[in-house]
């Protein structure tokens, strides 16, 4: 039996099925730069940051230092009560780099999912209001209040608060109004104006959520007018605008947020995965009178732990030092390239999409009637693996393979990665996967 067959079999007597979502049977036991490698030894390429998380690359030489001078100085002081001298600086870093002109104020937490628990909580504290507003496809999070706002079919089977309400994203591969953009004129953002808002009134409604991405939906780039027309209706009904940059934030987008390519300020940011490079932490930063809504009203022990802290302090340098957005921006614009060369050659594909260093690549059984293609997804994704490229799927109908590599992999790790991805999907059109063996790992 081999090590990672053991330490599976050995989780499986030990830790429950609700921690996880799994693609393929794999056990990492180290990990450097663009690469991780399993029990057994074995390498591959990670494509997928570990969620977009390790986006600096695995053990990123100076974040390992950072953590390390911060761990002999000081390796925890609760924030909640007896504050710690790096998160304020971390907190005056984010408020320096995040848009908007206006006063500004942060928060902290562990988890995107907590972040945007804040804004279930807070905004209507804040407001007087008790209505939120999230869009069908979106994922918030796991806790109550995030779920409750999110629209992805992951969290919609269960019950949330009764107080949001769900507006169409622009999905236009698949738009739900059976529209072409742009001749649609963009009919979802009027819909959202005038039928939506007339059933959860604008003198009830506190906030609106966006994912200027929307990355477990099914990598959705909106197009440009989206967010700003978001914005304008939000600004002129009082309504505070929310955006989730949980997953596309600190430089993946080709901005360091990815708002900023709306050219819009929102009233507030939720972020959290690549944040500090691994280690767990998430933030808010919004208008002043907001975070100060409610004294105590949303606080951890562990919050603004100062390891992770310096890790995201770190971690901010390097992005606007090494101009990481803007690497961001070439490398993705390669990437698309490449695969929209492998769309002519690949029927399976049925659309390419990304912005920056997240792309999609949605699967259909057939291009005129865009069957979701889920398990085939599944096999490309499964296939891969056994290649040595670690891929993931998303999307509403799990058949989006999501592609959000380190920031920091060359272009010969990229090409690589990216002839390993055709190899994967050649062997899928030509039935050259064990199915049997994907069986267990197909559908979230």
């Amino acid at each position: 039996m081999s090590r990672v067959s053991e330490y599976l079999s050995r989780e499986e007597k030990s830790i429950g099925k609700t921690i996880g979502i799994r693609f393929y049977p794999i056990v990492i036991d180290r990990a450097e730069g663009s690469n991780v490698y399993d029990v057994d030894g074995r390498e591959y390429i990670d494509f997928s940051s570990q969620w977009a998380v390790t986006s600096l690359g695995h053990n990123n030489p100076e974040i390992v230092d950072a953590v390390k001078k911060q761990i002999e100085k000081l390796v925890f002081s609760s924030h909640t009560s007896f504050p710690n001298a790096v998160c304020i600086e971390l907190a005056e870093k984010l408020i320096e780099v995040s848009p908007g002109s206006f006063e500004k104020k942060a928060w902290f937490g562990l988890s995107g999912s907590d972040a945007n628990e804040f804004i279930y909580k807070i905004m209507p504290i804040y407001s007087g209001r008790r209505r939120l507003l999230g869009f069908q496809g979106s994922y918030h999070g796991q806790t109550m209040g995030a779920l409750s706002l999110s629209g992805h079919k992951a969290l919609t089977r269960f019950i949330g608060f009764p107080n949001t309400v769900k507006a169409p994203y622009p999905y236009c591969y698949r738009c739900p109004f059976k529209q072409s953009y742009p001749e649609c004129g963009l009919l979802c953002i009027d819909f959202l104006e005038n039928n939506v808002l007339e059933n959860a009134p604008a003198e009830d409604l506190a906030a609106v959520i966006v994912e200027p991405i929307q990355s477990d939906g099914g990598v959705i780039v909106p197009p440009p007018e989206f967010i700003p027309r978001l914005h304008k209706i939000c600004r002129d009904r009082g309504i505070s605008l929310v955006v989730d940059e949980v997953k596309v934030g600190f430089g993946r987008s080709g901005k360091f947020f990815a708002v900023e390519h709306s050219n819009i300020a929102p009233d507030v940011l939720t972020m959290a995965k690549p944040m500090a490079s691994g280690f767990p932490l998430s933030a808010v930063v919004g208008r002043a009178e907001i975070m100060d809504a409610a004294l105590a009203a949303h606080l951890f022990t562990s919050s603004a732990h100062p390891v992770s802290c310096a890790a995201s302090l770190a971690t901010i340098n390097i992005i606007l030092r090494d101009k990481i957005p803007e690497k961001a921006a070439r490398t993705g614009e390669y990437i698309l390239k490449r695969l929209n060369e492998l769309y002519e050659e690949h029927p399976l594909i049925g659309d390419v999409r990304g912005k920056g260093m997240i792309v999609g690549v949605e699967l259909v059984k057939d291009r005129e009637s865009r069957e979701p293609a889920s398990f085939e997804t599944a096999c490309l994704v499964y296939r891969a693996y056994e290649l040595g490229l670690l891929i993931t799927y998303v999307g509403t109908y799990s058949n989006v393979v999501e592609i959000t590599p380190p920031l920091t992999i060359s272009i010969e790790e990229t090409d690589k990665a990216l002839d390993i991805f055709e190899k994967a999907l050649d062997d899928v059109e030509k039935d050259r996967v064990d199915k049997e063996k994907v069986k267990k790992f197909a559908g979230w």
